[in-house]
């Protein structure tokens, strides 16, 4: 057959449109209207192109349009469940909400709020207050505020106090984290000059004191988050900075990175500094995020010395990274859970994660075995490693169970993709050609779930 007659017998688009199993899609009119133009399209160029000498049947091109059809109109955020074990997991969005910070969220976004509102005086308020209170009670902050994340944070920091001067700091802690985003190159984009100190692996007081001049503005300390310098190293404690600072007039700035608000030690998990620490030592201003350790939503939480807390809010960046009103409500729902430190344990799913014994990972662990083989999947419960995540603690392996699927039929890495592209996603990981779900990420309520997934995916 010619190409000329197959070009002729493609199908028109209101024919397809019209056909029963098309026109029954519970899908907008644009999206399917957009796929069978795009598959019918397709098919011509196919043909053109001396690609295809004989078009599909008509069932078949059906069949390929629901398919196409179904999965254009999935939303691209949707929900994952996560089986790596990585608690604080960014690609994966981070931490994962209290119920209570989720009906807060429902309530602030369906309904007119106080945001800027102050009931009792009748008059303008300050979004900064739903949550400064909270902060300076968790912390020993003289004042609070926060943004819409730890990035913002720093740049609204040196902007306001560093701009057209210097800023100190060591070079064992100019780190870059996700996306390419640089110490250095922030101080670039915030008009202020960077005044490196010392060695990457060591850095003395001295170096600073060197380093101070006229054109000094601040010093600053950043937590390597996301990595640590061991052996051959030295650096200066906060409490030293601090106290060259007090002598020079210089405020200092750390910049936390995480920031916990929790013991985190009592769960095993050591060398991430606490907030309540840094307070203590005085520092001027520090700034941390709200969805790593906290277990909250997307924020840059900043707080400290309130004449320059004051600064910063009155610097016309603010407004351009100010928190909207339902992250505000998370954040507020998620420090007031912190008031009581076993309710926050009870409430927050990223402190009850990583709070989580491995005799009850174990447990846990089985529990899903059970649910897998009621529906034919062959695995076992091993002992694995699990990381924090999120550039907190990470050097950190905590112990913990998972199950190995254990198939002849297919490999580890064909499970995964299957897996990956089911619905809903099940995201785990490979570990010497095994297929394992880690179950401290897991959420009970999905086992049912991820049982059924895993034995149609493996059939």
């Amino acid at each position: 057959m010619g190409n000329n007659e197959l070009l002729r017998r493609i199908p028109k688009v209101d024919n397809i449109l019209r056909h029963e199993a098309v026109a029954s899609l519970p899908i907008p009119a644009r999206i399917i209207a957009d796929v069978v133009r795009g598959k019918l399209e397709n098919l011509r160029q196919s043909i053109i192109n001396g690609q295809i000498a004989e078009l599909p049947d008509e069932d078949e091109i059906i069949r390929d349009i629901l398919s196409s059809a179904k999965k254009a109109a999935k939303a691209s955020l949707r929900r994952v469940i996560n089986a790596t074990g990585v608690t604080l997991h960014t690609n994966l969005g981070r931490a994962c909400l209290s119920e209570k910070a989720i009906a807060a969220i429902a309530e602030a976004a369906g309904n007119y709020s106080t945001l800027e509102y102050n009931l009792e005086a009748g008059e303008r308020g300050s979004r900064h207050a739903h949550v400064e209170g909270l902060l300076c009670r968790l912390t020993g902050a003289e004042a609070a505020m926060a943004v819409n994340n730890n990035a913002a944070a720093v740049l609204l920091i040196l902007s306001a106090l560093g701009q057209g001067g210097e800023v100190v700091v060591s070079r064992g802690e100019l780190v870059e984290i996700g996306g390419s985003f640089r110490i250095p190159e922030i101080m670039e984009q915030c008009g202020c000059r960077l005044r490196e100190v010392g060695a990457t692996n060591k850095t003395h007081l001295r170096d600073y004191e060197r380093a101070i001049n006229s054109e000094t503005r601040a010093l600053l300390k950043v937590h390597t988050s996301n990595f640590r310098i061991i052996g051959f190293s030295e650096s200066v404690s906060l409490e030293e900075l601090v106290a060259l600072g007090e002598r020079a007039g210089l405020p200092v700035i750390e910049d936390l990175g995480s920031g916990c608000l929790f013991d985190l030690e009592l769960f095993g998990i050591y060398d991430e500094p606490a907030v309540i620490d840094s307070v203590k030592a005085g520092a001027d201003i520090i700034s941390f995020s709200g969805d790593k350790l906290l277990g909250g939503p997307q924020a840059g939480i900043i707080l400290c010395k309130k004449k320059w807390i004051d600064r910063l809010k009155r610097h016309p960046l603010a407004r351009a990274v100010r928190l909207d009103k339902m992250t505000l409500a998370a954040l507020e729902s998620t420090l007031d859970s912190y008031l009581d430190p076993q309710r926050a344990l009870n409430e927050i799913p990223t402190l009850r994660m990583l709070a989580s014994s491995p005799d009850e990972l174990r447990e846990k662990a089985r529990r899903l075995k059970a649910a897998l083989n009621e529906r034919g999947v062959d695995c076992r419960v091993i002992d694995e490693i699990d990381q924090v995540g999120g550039g907190s603690a990470p050097m950190q392996q905590i112990p913990t169970s998972a199950v190995a699927i254990v198939s002849k039929n297919i490999s580890a890495d064909e499970l995964e993709r299957r897996l990956r592209l089911s619905d809903p996603p099940v995201v785990g990981r490979i570990v010497k050609d095994q297929y394992l779900l880690s179950v401290r990420t897991l959420f009970e309520k999905d086992f049912a779930d991820i049982a059924q997934i895993v034995s149609e995916a493996i059939i």
